[in-house]
């Protein structure tokens, strides 16, 4: 089948072979089609520590995948996604994304995809299937100048230096580069669903569509941020999911939509009440008890705690509420068939694969557990005295290292590698000036 794509696709001349690192940055290679038979039937391989690099694309100093292991090689097989078009670049060009298995065919415990499958695999033994709705906000910034600025409008030729919360002049004014985002999304199978202006300027949301295949969901989201930043720099300015690029303004989410079905197609969460079933509130639970130990993987980056602030549209207490969006979790109102949470405390910088399992994993904990959650708030969280997720990334590190709530949802080789990543960021980050952790950050999240 995948052989089959390039066949029908006779002008693509090169192919990208890439898998996701911790940062959910893509690393691969560039291969000729005449080639890409090989890489389909056996792989392609590259060293494992690069699935362990810093958001510079540097070795981790004190990594045992580098020199103590020999930096030895993985064993890079395609996923089930197979070729797709990179609409964003201008020579005709096929990308096969790729996870990343040990020579005797097991599964790496530091790709991200793979602790995403492994989650998956506990929703799987009891019957259970997850269904995932990401929605990504992001902003269009001309970087030219030393200063951030919204750009240019294509339509009219003039900066609109004003936040317009769904307006739709300000989707108009950028008519043209939606309408090829859409139309790359629909080139790339990438479910994209409704667009809306945000509150910052030049912030925009892209919902996509409910997924019953959470794997899918994640590599929609992963392969929606690189398609996003790409297209934007063929118009001549850069798209960011940076989680705070303006201090002034808002900064960016990634929230996520999640319910689970019964091998009947039967979702869990709903009971034909408006409370929802006793599996939702255990879900509920288990998403606050690790909440605060997970806080790595909602805000991995320096930048990522410049949005943390109460008060500013990104929940930092640990609570739950019905169609409250002050909350961490919010149940969302409506027809009860589609009961879902809402998990709202990520930034739009994190890694769709390990965002995607954490929030899962911590929900399983819960439903394993029989946990039961607090009572849901009512009214601003921000005005409550409520348990507080860290404030600092330091503290999000050791919170993450050390909790047993995360030893159940990711591998220890995992846990380990990010940890070690996370501090050599840290270390680097708290040397560099406002201004350099805005060029590595803008392109890179």
């Amino acid at each position: 089948m995948m052989k089959n794509w390039l066949r029908k696709h006779p002008t693509v001349r090169t192919i990208r072979v890439a898998a996701a690192d911790l940062n959910g940055q893509a690393r691969g290679k560039r291969v000729p089609t005449r080639f890409a038979d090989k890489v389909v039937e056996s792989g392609t391989r590259f060293p494992m520590s690069v699935m362990n690099l810093d958001i510079w694309g540097e070795d981790i100093d004190d990594s045992p995948l580098v020199f103590e292991s020999g930096d030895r090689d993985g064993v890079l097989k395609p996923t089930e996604r197979g070729f797709m078009p990179m609409p964003w670049l201008e020579a005709p060009t096929a990308l096969l994304p790729l996870w990343m298995f040990h020579e005797d065919g097991r599964p790496f415990d530091g790709d991200p995809r793979q602790a995403l499958r492994r989650v998956l695999d506990r929703y799987e033994e009891k019957g259970l299937r997850p269904v995932v709705a990401p929605e990504l906000e992001f902003y269009l910034i001309d970087d030219s100048g030393r200063t951030l600025q919204v750009p240019v409008s294509p339509r009219s030729g003039k900066r609109r230096k004003a936040a317009e919360i769904l307006s739709i002049r300000a989707l108009d004014q950028w008519d043209q580069f939606f309408t090829d985002l859409y139309d790359a999304c629909e080139e790339m199978d990438i479910p994209a669903d409704t667009a809306i202006s945000e509150a910052g300027l030049g912030q925009f949301e892209i919902n996509l569509m409910h997924c019953d295949d959470a794997l899918r969901a994640a590599d929609d989201a992963w392969l929606f941020k690189m398609l996003v930043k790409g297209l934007a720099r063929r118009y001549g300015f850069a798209a960011s999911f940076m989680a705070k690029p303006y201090e002034d303004y808002s900064g960016s989410g990634m929230h996520a939509h999640f319910s689970v079905i019964d091998k009947n197609g039967q979702n869990i969460f709903d009971d034909g009440t408006p409370q929802g079933s006793a599996f939702m509130r255990n879900a509920v639970a288990g998403c606050m008890q690790a909440m605060a130990d997970c806080t790595l993987i909602f805000a991995p980056h320096a930048n990522s705690y410049d949005r943390m602030v109460p008060g500013n549209h990104a929940p930092t207490s640990i609570c739950w509420g019905y169609e409250n969006r002050t909350a961490a979790l919010r149940i969302p109102s409506g027809d009860f068939r589609a009961r879902r949470i809402e998990h709202r405390v990520a930034g739009g910088d994190v890694n769709p694969y390990l965002l995607i399992a954490a929030i899962l994993g911590a929900a399983m904990n819960g439903i394993e557990d029989h946990a039961e959650p607090p009572e849901p708030i009512r009214g601003s969280s921000y005005e409550q005295d409520l348990p507080q997720v860290p404030n600092t990334w330091e503290a999000a590190i050791d919170a993450f290292e050390k909790s047993p709530h995360v030893a159940r949802i990711f591998p220890e080789e995992l846990i380990r590698n990010l940890v070690t990543t996370k501090r050599q960021e840290l270390f680097y980050m708290n040397e560099s000036s406002p201004q350099e952790q805005m060029e590595i950050y803008l392109d890179t999240v």
